[in-house]
């Protein structure tokens, strides 16, 4: 044979018990070394170039040379080693022809009743100045909803504000043109709402179980965090209200699990804390957490070793997770959940998420934005609701943004699963969409690596976890996630 090497961006190993298990990076699909991968493995990883006579020098005392074969094509199937001689392949680029839509996200009013400190949102005012959505442009977005969803079977609405309950009078509107209007054309409309719970009524929470929404909190924690950040626009911290209204949702919301958002802040990060309050004593389904994504000289923002401390709190959290799953229990947190999904699913991106390519938000103007995170931002916009999409400069965004290499995201082993992180994380901390998270790569190819041991260690105590709690979860979830594949 000839020399060959080891790719060594393509293949991540991780030990997990006394069991090898190497990631494919590509596909984000997981093997277990046998004993001859294992030593083929361990063998190109010592040198950066191996031929036959090597090969046999090395390891043909302990394997026959028709196992060391099979198991080197094998290798060579998944790219994981290629002949030394060989160049790097170029970046593959998805050509981006059309957008096959399966959300659409209606910013209803800039207005919000709460003056959170770490709002990332540019347009954000109070609800009294606040630029509402007229039904025409909800109606016009939902058209467009439906002509670029042909193919698919469901489509959803997902409802954003500032406040979205601060405009509730278009979102029943949208709801009574939507539902019929789907049915007609054979799909199914989901609809989806965050909401700070501060404008929840009985007879609202009634009328979203008729419907079935999708509903999340933005809420952070007991009193003394909650309200260190999430207070009105008087400055009054809002958590008695807004636990309260909890109170009442969740005893009366029966069609659909109520999940909890956090957002994590310098002096608002205790993760156990907060998810203990949330998920056990308040009773939320799940709870998520996600550092403020706001420029860098925000007082607020974790610095390194705040968030690498909030990375260790997770994995805390992370480890009852893996203990109560083996157990064949769900202690509801949505950070794990989704690491789980990933690595079950063997998710392969080339773009970090659904952003301009299966959803798109809509401002109060009709213009068309990646998601909802920009709307109000200066970045360009993706056409209008009434013209339709600027499918040619959307396209020209998907197709850049599937090539980083510029930017170091080429050999990283979570390429597949980051593919460079939130566009928006990127534009608020660095100015382009396009760079990396840099200050959450090593905590992310971390956290990945411990997914894979959490994934392990479940499927090996309790595999039936996966069926019962994450494949439930995902159908219901609603949301777009699609990504071209790497």
């Amino acid at each position: 044979m000839n020399a060959l090497t080891l790719v060594r961006h393509n293949a991540h190993r991780v030990d997990v018990d006394g069991h090898a298990m190497l990631m494919h990076v590509p596909t984000t699909s997981l093997f277990e070394l046998d004993g001859v991968a294992r030593d083929v493995f361990d063998l190109f990883q010592r040198r950066s170039a191996v031929d036959a006579e090597a090969m046999r020098a090395e390891l043909g005392a302990r394997h026959a040379p028709g196992t060391l074969s099979d198991c080197l094509q094998s290798f060579l199937s998944l790219d994981i080693l290629r002949d030394a001689e060989a160049p790097e392949a170029p970046a593959r680029i998805t050509k981006v022809e059309e957008i096959p839509l399966s959300t659409i996200i209606l910013n209803v009013n800039t207005g919000c009743n709460l003056s959170c400190t770490y709002c990332y949102k540019e347009d954000l005012t109070t609800p009294a100045k606040g630029r509402k959505m007229a039904f025409e442009t909800a109606r016009a977005s939902f058209d467009l909803l439906l002509k670029q969803a042909r193919g698919r079977d469901r489509v959803n609405v997902v409802f954003f504000g500032g406040e979205p309950l601060s405009n509730v009078e278009l979102i029943r509107e949208v709801v009574a043109y939507a539902e019929p209007v789907a049915r007609a054309a054979g799909k199914t409309v989901d609809f989806s709402l965050t909401t700070n719970a501060t404008l929840l009524t009985e007879e609202l929470v009634d009328w979203f179980d008729q419907h079935r929404f999708a509903l999340t909190v933005s809420m952070d924690g007991p009193k003394a965090l909650h309200d260190v950040n999430r207070r009105t626009v008087g400055g009054k911290g809002t958590y008695d209200v807004v636990a309260r209204n909890v109170t009442m949702l969740l005893a009366r919301y029966k069609s659909r699990p109520v999940g909890a958002r956090v957002t994590l802040t310098r002096g608002v990060a205790d993760v156990m804390g907060i998810h203990r309050h949330l998920k056990n004593e308040l009773g939320f389904a799940e709870v998520g957490f996600g550092p403020a994504t706001s420029g860098p000289i925000a007082v607020f923002n974790l610095d390194a070793e705040a968030l690498g401390q909030v990375f260790e709190d997770m994995k805390a959290l992370g480890r009852l997770y893996v203990e109560a799953a083996c157990r064949g229990e769900n202690i509801g947190f949505s950070n794990m959940h989704q690491l789980l999904t990933d690595i079950a699913q063997g998710t392969k991106k080339a773009v970090p998420c659904g952003a301009g390519l299966g959803m798109l938000a809509v401002d109060g103007a009709g213009d068309l934005h990646l998601c909802h995170r920009f709307v109000g931002s200066n970045q360009p916009t993706y056409g209008n609701v009434e013209s339709g999409i600027d499918v040619p400069k959307l396209a020209a965004f998907i197709e850049k943004a599937q090539d980083r290499s510029d930017y170091g995201c080429r050999t990283c082993r979570i390429r597949s699963i980051c593919a460079g992180g939130c566009y928006h994380e990127s534009y608020a901390r660095q100015g382009d969409v396009f760079a990396p998270v840099y200050h959450y790569c090593d905590l992310m190819r971390d956290w990945v690596d411990f997914g894979i041991e959490a994934y392990v260690r479940i499927m090996r105590a309790n595999p039936g976890f996966f069926r019962t709690q994450l494949e439930p979860r995902i159908t219901r979830s609603g949301a777009a996630k699609e990504v071209l594949s790497a």
